[in-house]
C-alpha cells in the first residue's frame, strides 16, 4: 500500500507568479532577517572587534551583542563618508552603510581601503552590486512588500545547511490590510510585525518570502524609482544640502537635506506623506552639537518607491514648498 506524506485537495493558498526563475540576489545566503544575514557573515569571520557609524540603527547592535563582539562607533562626515579612514589593527573590520542607497561609487573606494575587512549594509540599497573581497548584507523588505528576509554575502556558506527555515505567514497582516485599507489603519500591524523579527534565531528564508521575491518584477520597479528620484532631484538639488549624484544602481528614497526639516515633515504629516527618521537611537547615542545628530532631525527621506510616479511627486514638492 503506498502510504502518500503529501496533502492533497482542500482550500487555495495565496496565488503567486513563479514565471521569474532569478530574483535579485538569490544567489547569496537567504536568511529570515536583514540583522541575521549580518549575524550570519560575523559568525562566519573571526572578528575581535567591528567598527560601526554613530549614523545607523541600532538594530545592528543585536548580532554583535548575540555573538558577543566588541565594537566602537565612528564619525561621518557631511557626505555620508566616513570623518577619516580607520587603521584596524589584527581582527577588526569595518561596516559602512551604502546610506539610502546613493554611495556606490564610496563603497567602492572603501573596498580598495579595506577588501575582506569591510561590511556592507546594502539595507538601503538593494539594487548595489556584490564585489569580490567585502562582505554584504541586504533587506529586500526595505524595498518591497515582503514580512521580513535577509541576503548574505560573507565568502562562507558552511552555516547555511546547518539552519531550519523560517515560517512568516504571522507576520503578513500590514501586508494584507494595506490592499483593503489606507496605509494608517495598518501602521500598527507593520510595527508590530517588525517588534517580531528582534533576537530572531538566525533561520533561512521562508517558503512563502521566497515565493513573494519571486513574484516581482524587480527591473519595472527599478526604473519606476530612478525616474521618480531624478524627476524630485531636479526640483530640490538646489535647496539639498547634500550633494548628491547619479553614480548608484537603485536608491530606496530621496534624502532631503534641509533646515526646514521640522516645519516641511510636519505639513508633509499632515498631507498624509509619510516620511521616516532614520534613526531615533541616534538622539540618544549622540548630542546636539554632533553631525549625525543633525543628519537624523533634518533629512527628511522622501518615497520614490514604485506605487507612485508623478502626479504624487508633484504633490510632495507642493507640499515641501508650502
Amino acid at each position: 500500500m503506498i502510504m502518500n506524506k503529501i496533502e492533497i485537495g482542500g482550500y487555495f493558498h495565496l496565488e503567486l507568479s513563479r514565471k521569474r526563475k532569478k530574483f535579485i540576489h538569490d544567489d547569496g545566503v537567504l536568511l529570515n532577517s536583514g540583522r541575521n544575514a549580518l549575524e550570519y557573515v560575523l559568525s562566519s569571520k573571526k572578528i575581535e572587534r567591528l567598527w560601526i557609524p554613530y549614523y545607523t540603527c541600532d538594530t545592528i547592535l543585536e548580532p554583535l551583542i548575540k555573538l558577543n563582539i566588541d565594537y566602537s562607533f565612528y564619525s561621518i562626515n557631511q557626505q555620508l563618508e566616513l570623518y577619516d579612514l580607520k587603521r584596524l589593527s589584527s581582527g577588526e573590520f569595518i561596516l559602512y552603510t551604502n546610506y539610502f542607497g546613493v554611495k556606490d561609487e564610496y563603497v567602492k573606494s572603501l573596498s580598495e581601503v579595506y577588501g575582506d575587512r569591510l561590511i556592507v549594509d546594502n539595507a538601503q540599497s538593494f539594487y548595489s552590486d556584490v564585489t569580490a573581497g567585502p562582505s554584504y548584507i541586504y533587506s529586500p523588505r526595505k524595498f518591497v512588500g515582503v514580512p521580513d528576509g535577509g541576503i548574505a554575502y560573507s565568502g562562507l556558506t558552511y552555516l547555511d545547511s546547518q539552519l531550519e527555515m523560517d515560517i512568516s505567514f504571522s507576520r503578513c497582516s500590514h501586508l494584507l490590510r494595506r490592499y483593503d485599507e489606507k496605509a494608517s489603519n495598518g501602521y500598527n500591524d507593520f510595527r508590530e510585525n517588525s517588534k517580531l523579527l528582534s533576537m530572531q534565531p538566525m533561520k533561512t528564508m521562508s517558503q512563502l518570502t521566497r515565493a513573494l521575491l519571486f513574484s516581482i518584477d524587480f527591473e519595472q520597479i527599478k526604473e519606476i524609482r530612478l525616474r521618480n528620484f531624478s524627476y524630485l532631484h531636479d526640483n530640490l538639488y538646489l535647496t539639498n544640502l547634500l550633494d548628491l549624484n547619479m553614480a548608484f544602481s537603485c536608491p530606496m528614497v530621496y534624502p532631503y537635506y534641509t533646515e526646514n526639516a521640522l516645519e516641511i515633515r510636519n505639513r508633509l504629516l499632515a498631507n498624509k506623506i509619510y516620511v521616516a527618521t532614520y534613526w531615533p537611537n541616534i538622539f540618544q547615542w549622540c548630542t546636539t552639537c554632533d553631525l549625525e545628530y543633525q543628519l537624523a532631525n533634518k533629512i527628511l527621506p522622501l518615497p520614490i518607491d514604485q506605487r507612485y510616479g508623478f502626479r504624487e511627486m508633484d504633490i510632495i514638492l507642493s507640499v515641501i514648498a508650502g
